[in-house]
């Protein structure tokens, strides 16, 4: 599996506090790859470091052999990394299809209004909705949009920072099934999710942070049928 990301020995830190202690782990091209733990592990640090958005006191970020450190987070969207962050982050005021537009705002090329009929075909909500103002909707259906506009920079890996947060155990069954969609469509996801039992379920690997650091790894099977994954993580005695 050739690996399209590759994160090594990465620190960050805010000022005096380290939230991220020297980690490591790859992304295999075609993968889905998740990111669990409590809230402060460094999940959501770790996300905003690979995206540009925080730069690391150590370590480095490699996405196709290519350190991308010290790249602007713009830069590294056209590269074909997307992030969909944790609170969805949709501009309330404008309309579903504005909203997706500005996904596609460093896109040069030709084909923009066919990925957009191809976020519509993912999220039929979207579609039929599409003059509407985002603030209008509903939780999971503001997740589909962030989903949509992420994947409307036609992205090679895609990041989800949380996508079920707040959602219905149905709607979360369709986020973490559209999931397993982008996979089939051909996009790598790097899934950071507090709902550990149904990101591992669809991983094909998985990473356990604890305060900053990688404290166990191995496939989505191996962790889910882990006992010290499943008695810390998963609630079961």
């Amino acid at each position: 599996m050739t690996a399209l990301l590759e994160v090594k020995d990465l620190v960050v830190a805010y000022g005096k506090i380290v939230a991220v202690k020297g980690i490591s782990f790859i992304v295999g091209e075609g993968e889905v790859v998740t990111l669990i733990g409590t809230n402060g592990a460094g999940k959501t640090t770790t996300l905003r470091t690979i995206s540009g958005l925080l730069r690391p006191a150590g370590g480095s970020v490699l996405y196709r052999g290519e350190d991308i450190s010290a790249t602007p987070a713009h830069q590294i969207v056209g590269l074909g990394l997307a992030h969909s962050p944790e609170g969805r982050r949709i501009f309330p005021r404008m309309s579903v299809e504005e909203n997706l537009l500005l996904g596609a705002y460093g896109r040069r090329d030709n084909d923009i209004d066919r990925d957009l009929k191809a976020a519509y075909e993912l999220f039929p909500i979207l579609g039929e909705r599409s003059r509407q103002h985002a603030g209008t909707f509903s939780g999971g259906e503001q997740q589909m949009l962030a989903m949509g506009r992420a994947m409307m920079s036609r992205p090679k890996l895609l990041m989800l920072d949380e996508p079920s947060m707040g959602l219905s155990p149905l709607m979360m069954k369709r986020i973490m099934s559209t999931v397993t969609t982008l996979r089939e469509q051909g996009t790598t996801i790097l899934l950071v999710e507090q709902n550990a039992r149904a990101a591992l379920k669809i991983a094909d690997k998985g990473y356990v942070l604890e305060v900053g650091q990688i404290v166990t790894e191995g496939t989505g099977q191996e962790l889910l049928h882990s006992d010290e994954v499943r008695k810390a993580y998963l609630g079961e005695d």
